[in-house]
């Protein structure tokens, strides 16, 4: 069984540096030559898709047609996994852009193409510089296009929802976009954290009703944190083994 294992999780990185190698230089030329990033952030899906597929994962999306096509969202959402990423992907149907952290722009190839799709790159070692950033990033984007928080900050090490971190809220609430809660299942059970061995299986993107923030200031920005924790915490199955 370790030696399966251990061909499986070659056989995944095998993969993903050939699609990444493959689909990189489209998608940079992609985000240069387009003034909105959205055939980059689509060309992206085609990375998504082909790791979804030689992994042997699956993925089933709920409550989808709580999205609203065309609005802008602030998407918050848990994170379990590396693989959350991929499942978001290829099931909201939307155009949305990530706040990544700036170090990520050091990974060749995959940094650049990030940055050539309009995401918006943090330096999170300096609040005034990550504020500005935040709304530069912003304001370029196209109309319609979200924005999409791990609110955790990062993958929970226990598989509990962790507190949330106020950045994508407090952004929220300044440009009074809506929050949109989305709750993963499933893909710890794929991928842990500190681990590199995939499990096939199935993961589940749960979709919560959409959050007005107009009636939401700075001074009560956390009671906005906890509805929408409350929304993601009530959609959470940590048992989820698409079984049933």
């Amino acid at each position: 069984m370790k030696v399966l294992k251990s061909f499986f999780t070659v056989w995944i990185l095998l993969w993903s540096a050939v699609a990444t190698l493959i689909l990189a230089v489209p998608i940079i030329v992609a985000g240069l030559l387009s003034r909105t990033g959205n055939l980059a952030f689509s060309l992206s899906k085609l990375w998504a898709y082909t790791m979804l597929g030689v992994s042997f994962v699956r993925t089933e999306i709920k409550n989808k047609e709580k999205i609203q096509p065309g609005t802008s969202y602030i998407i918050i959402s848990n994170h379990q996994s590396l693989y959350d990423i991929i499942a978001l992907v290829t099931t909201l149907g939307i155009q949305y852009r990530w706040f990544i952290k700036r170090e990520v722009l050091k990974i060749p190839l995959f940094g650049y193409g990030l940055y050539a799709s309009r995401n918006i790159f943090i330096d999170r070692s300096n609040t005034a510089k990550a504020i500005e950033s935040i709304n530069k990033g912003i304001d370029r984007l196209p109309r319609g296009v979200s924005i999409m928080v791990f609110a955790e900050g990062t993958r929970s090490p226990d598989g509990q929802i962790q507190e949330f971190k106020k950045g994508g809220f407090v952004t929220a609430v300044r440009r009074n976009i809506p929050i949109l809660p989305v709750t993963v299942n499933g893909s710890r059970r794929v991928l842990p954290k500190k681990s590199l061995a995939v499990t096939p299986g199935k993961i589940q993107v749960v979709i919560g009703d959409p959050i007005d923030t107009g009636g939401y200031t700075a001074d009560n920005v956390q009671a906005l944190i906890d509805r929408t924790r409350a929304v993601i915490i009530a959609n959470f199955d940590p048992g989820y083994t698409g079984n049933e």
